[in-house]
């Protein structure tokens, strides 16, 4: 009896060989024989196993299947290490909302008149899209702006069955339609939240929430995983309870919760600025796995690159303001540019680094050491009021 790959599998040449599932978004670890049965078992003849356990085991997975498959695969071309499997792409700078606490800066019209690059070109996402899949990456997380507005977005979404890595839909939800979903090519979405009704409409403008949670509750009936993303600010201070409730009753599937940098609009926005010690406790909600992991003994970002609107790419879209090159130099150039950071590097002593991985750098640099602590992670754990 022969066996085949399954069409959303796709072997990975990462630190260690690997298996992912697209759309359950799972990572298994390769041995050596194992990895030699399940390249084979990509090819168009397929492969013949007698450990049993083995094969009943990958049936059950969905890591391979009885019915033969005729697709194009990736190149296994050996990733960098650290490999780069996460890539934030802001193909937009346009939007249809203008976020009072959005830390891109000036959107559609104020920058048309500008004259800025606002988005990237149908043949730059596709480029970009070739070079990640063959650096063997594992999720693209298409953002804006609002990713909606780009003016190729149907050619853009055409494409994205081609390629073997997980492709994730990042929007505040207003444009998703019944038709585009019915169209839509995305194995997730995720769609900001801000809080409940008031709070969240304080940031995004009135009706917006309702909006969100419509789009929310059409995009799951539509069959799809979908996420949440929050920021803290002190409108919603009170409502997390209330969110996580909402949350896990509409079967949403992670929420990630953050602190804004100050940077882009926040600045001119202090009544969204809040201290570590009030708004870090909050970094306590959410559940799910997020959009992107660590890696053992490193600090956040280990495995994540980010491309701003206008080609640069950095090490995450809140460093777009220190750009490591340009997308036309390539991924590979580029992601050799930065450096992963060490945990013992770190000015923290704590003995929960291991865990929270030190927190965000750049919230770190903005408190004047790069290498320093991220005080709201801090507050996070009440490591500032422990007997350490």
């Amino acid at each position: 009896m022969h066996y085949f790959l399954s069409p959303d599998a796709v072997i990975k040449l990462l630190e260690r060989p690997s298996v992912y599932k697209i759309r359950t978004d799972e990572l298994y670890e390769l041995d050596v024989v194992s990895f030699e049965f399940l390249r084979q078992c990509g090819s168009e003849t397929g492969c013949e196993g007698s450990d049993r356990i083995f094969l009943d085991y990958c049936l059950k997975e969905g890591i391979l299947s009885m019915e033969k498959v005729s697709l194009r695969r990736p190149a296994l071309i050996k990733a960098p290490e650290p490999s780069l499997r996460y890539l934030e792409l802001q193909i937009t700078k346009n939007c249809n909302l203008s976020c009072r606490h959005c830390y891109i800066g000036n959107q559609g019209k104020d920058q048309a008149k500008l004259g800025e690059n606002n988005e990237l070109s149908f043949e730059q996402i596709k480029a970009v899209f070739h070079e990640f899949e063959e650096m063997q990456g594992l999720r693209v997380l298409i953002s804006g702006g609002e990713p909606l507005t780009h003016s190729q977005f149907n050619r853009i979404n055409a494409i994205l069955p081609n390629f073997f890595f997980r492709n994730i839909l990042l929007t505040n939800g207003l444009l998703l339609t019944p038709r585009i979903l019915s169209e839509l090519n995305a194995h997730e979405i995720q769609i900001s939240i801000d809080g409940l009704e008031h709070a969240h409409d304080s940031l995004r403008g009135n009706g917006t929430f309702r909006s969100a949670i419509g789009a929310a509750r059409r995009a799951l009936d539509a069959g799809f995983p979908v996420s949440v993303s929050t920021m803290v600010h002190r409108k919603n201070l009170k409502d997390f309870d209330g969110m996580e409730k909402l949350f896990k009753g509409l079967g949403i599937k992670d929420w990630t919760v953050d602190v804004p940098c100050i940077t882009g609009r926040l600045k001119k926005n202090p009544e969204f600025h809040i201290r570590p010690e009030v708004g870090g406790k909050y970094l306590r909600y959410g559940y799910g796995e997020g959009l992107h992991a660590g890696a053992p003994g490193y600090a956040c970002g280990t495995h994540l690159m980010a491309v701003a609107a206008d080609g640069k790419t950095a090490k995450c879209s809140f460093y777009a303001d220190s750009p490591v090159g340009s997308i036309e130099e390539g991924l590979r150039a580029n992601w050799q540019r930065i450096k992963p950071v060490r945990l013992e590097s770190l000015n923290c002593d704590c003995h929960f680094l291991s865990e929270c991985r030190g927190g965000c750098r750049y919230r770190a640099l903005l408190s004047g050491n790069e290498l320093g602590k991220d005080f709201y992670r801090c507050h996070s754990y009440d490591i500032l009021h422990s007997d350490e």
